[in-house]
């Protein structure tokens, strides 16, 4: 979870450097190269007004997967990713409404909005049923998806749970708060900086630099998705799901509170994924989509 206000805020050092058990590293590879020869790109009217897309993939055997991405970036940090699921099914990740491409709404939503306006999207993209993965404030989204619309999501993948307690959600709802756009500006650099050790996972610089332009777009409404993620009961979701989940536990900044999700879930678990933090789904790529694929496929 990226802050908006202060660079350095939930940033916490890696602790420990191992992969996780069973699962093998991989060299580098050209990400936007495999991504841009695969994916689609298109437009949907929703509640709040077009809904940008990428899309890869043809009608399968296997349920089309929704992929719903963190605050304050886009479908971009699906790039690799959906290019690899992509090749055996429909994999689609919109922009957010008031994210990305996709037009904002007139005031700031709730969790339950997005999902609202989530939900429109698949509809309007023709899918019947979902399996959905969200990456952070995607995954809150996820959840108010299957519990409003249970019909519509098979199985939901989350990356990290923000299960917090009272003062903790009140900590991060003072941290995380907006600048104007010369306070921005004149912390360009610094922002830079963490975004190297906060997505250091990521291949290169150059995929580094997409993700920082990424999380400068729409300054006036960017603080949005972190306000709707204080105000969700994770917990509370949890505990109230229905549908099978797998959380992933990378090391990231929301590497110790994910773990209080295991006992609130009926039928889900937490797997752990020590050594990785943001970047992952580059740099492992083959190995998050054997994991998610082994949950979304039994």
């Amino acid at each position: 979870m990226e802050s908006v206000s202060n660079p350095r805020v939930g940033h916490r050092k890696q602790r420990r450097s191992r992969t996780p058990s069973g699962i093998a590293l991989t060299g580098e590879r050209n990400v936007m190269s495999k991504a841009n020869n695969a994916m689609r790109r298109g437009y949907v009217d929703g509640p709040f007004g077009q809904i940008h897309y990428r899309s890869c993939g043809d009608s399968s055997a296997h349920t089309p997967l929704l992929l719903l991405h963190p605050s304050p970036l886009s479908g971009v940090v699906w790039d690799g990713f959906i290019a690899e699921m992509g090749s055996d099914r429909i994999a689609v990740a919109p922009d957010t409404p008031g994210f990305g491409e996709s037009v904002p709404p007139q005031s700031a939503p709730e969790i339950a909005d997005y999902a609202k306006a989530m939900a429109v999207f698949v509809e309007k993209m023709g899918l019947t049923k979902v399996d959905i993965m969200g990456y952070h404030t995607g995954s809150l989204t996820a959840l108010e998806i299957a519990r409003l619309y249970p019909n519509l999501v098979g199985k939901v993948v989350m990356i990290s749970a923000t299960v917090f307690t009272e003062e903790e959600r009140d900590d991060f709802r003072a941290q995380y708060t907006p600048q104007t756009v010369d306070e921005k500006g004149k912390g360009l650099s610094d922002r830079w900086e963490f975004i190297k050790e906060f997505w250091r996972d990521e291949p290169d610089d150059a995929r580094r630099w997409q993700i920082f332009i990424e999380g400068q777009r729409n300054h006036a409404v960017m603080h949005w998705g972190h306000r709707a993620a204080f105000n969700f009961d994770m917990a509370g979701a949890l505990e109230a799901a229905n549908v099978p989940i797998l959380v992933l536990n990378p090391e990231d900044d929301l590497w110790t509170y994910t773990p209080r999700a295991a006992p609130l879930m009926k039928h889900g678990r937490v797997h752990d994924l020590p050594g990785w933090t943001h970047g992952f789904l580059d740099a492992h790529t083959g190995e998050v989509a054997a994991l998610v694929r082994d949950f979304l496929d039994l």
